[in-house]
């Protein structure tokens, strides 16, 4: 999986940070979380095409988290692309949605499928569940409805040749019936998957902004291979972060920690931050796995 920063900063887009964006590129699949205003010019720049994305994952109605969605509406719908794009968001995003159909005159020539998470409470939704991945919600603590998100790779079953080779069973039609977990009987041999495949393990990616920090979200990032999360406000801000309900980075190492996560990549950082060098440092005491990100980086998984 390829991540892509498209936009690093928070309420005010700076010189080096565009507002929020993130691209996660998985195999054939392109998804993209939160759409901060420009972020079709900030793909050009990264040599992405916006016209590759297939679901738009939406945390809240902010307007640096969501500007940008009625340009990258019109410049998809300006192209050839026919697959549909799925968008979810809180409650009331597809009434949003229309609303922007409506003020601009698109000729919509894609599908365009807007589906509303139900954002009460705190129990984790799963708003896509597939052979290949899953896509889990969480109402996080914001000043306006907001939603954090788990992308979960599924991991494949894959054949254990070093068992198969026992039978002479090294390449064969039939092995497709034992990686999808039946088994099979070859050349009068019965071999089952617990013996003659291996399951992958998952891969998680958790992304996380726009809120105060609460204990479920170390359950909703538990082993997540990375945690994307909000570090927009160093300790000495620790009052602030609380009183317009984002986090430190401090909060987002604690996090990172007791969720067990493998990596940490902090982001949002606010306006009055020229580099995130002192952020990152106060993360890195709790969780060394940390890094700060900005516009453009990518990392893979």
């Amino acid at each position: 999986m390829e991540i892509v920063f498209l936009g690093t900063g928070s309420m005010f887009p700076t010189e080096k940070r565009a507002h929020p964006s993130v691209f996660v590129r998985d195999t054939k699949l392109c998804f993209l979380f939160d759409c901060g205003e420009g972020v079709q010019r900030q793909m050009r720049i990264a040599g992405l095409s916006p016209t590759s994305i297939d679901y738009i994952f939406i945390t809240h109605w902010h307007g640096d988290h969501a500007l940008g969605i009625a340009g990258l509406i019109q410049s998809i719908s300006s192209s050839s692309r026919k697959k549909q794009v799925t968008v979810f968001g809180p409650k009331g995003t597809k009434t949003k949605i229309n609303y922007i159909l409506k003020t601009y005159p698109f000729d919509l020539r894609f599908p365009l499928e807007v589906q509303d998470i139900d954002d009460s409470g705190s129990t984790v939704k799963k708003v896509i569940d597939n052979e290949e991945f899953r896509v889990e919600a969480m109402n996080v603590k914001h000043a306006i409805p907001c939603i954090s998100y788990a992308y979960i790779k599924k991991g494949k079953r894959k054949i254990n040749l070093e068992y198969t080779k026992k039978f002479g069973l090294v390449q064969d039609p039939i092995l497709g019936k034992l990686q999808k977990g039946k088994t099979i009987t070859y050349k009068g041999n019965k071999i089952a998957p617990e013996q003659g495949t291996f399951q992958m393990p998952d891969k998680k990616i958790v992304y996380i902004t726009d809120t105060a920090y609460f204990k479920k979200l170390e359950k909703f990032a538990q082993n997540a291979d990375l945690l994307i999360s909000e570090g927009t406000f160093s300790e000495e801000l620790g009052t602030k972060a609380k009183e317009y309900t984002h986090m430190t980075a401090a909060d987002a190492a604690k996090i990172a920690k007791n969720a067990s996560a493998k990596k940490l990549i902090l982001t949002h950082f606010s306006q009055r931050y020229t580099d995130s060098s002192k952020l990152k440092a106060e993360a890195k005491k709790i969780f060394p796995e940390t890094e700060a990100a900005n516009d453009f980086d990518k990392f893979k998984i």
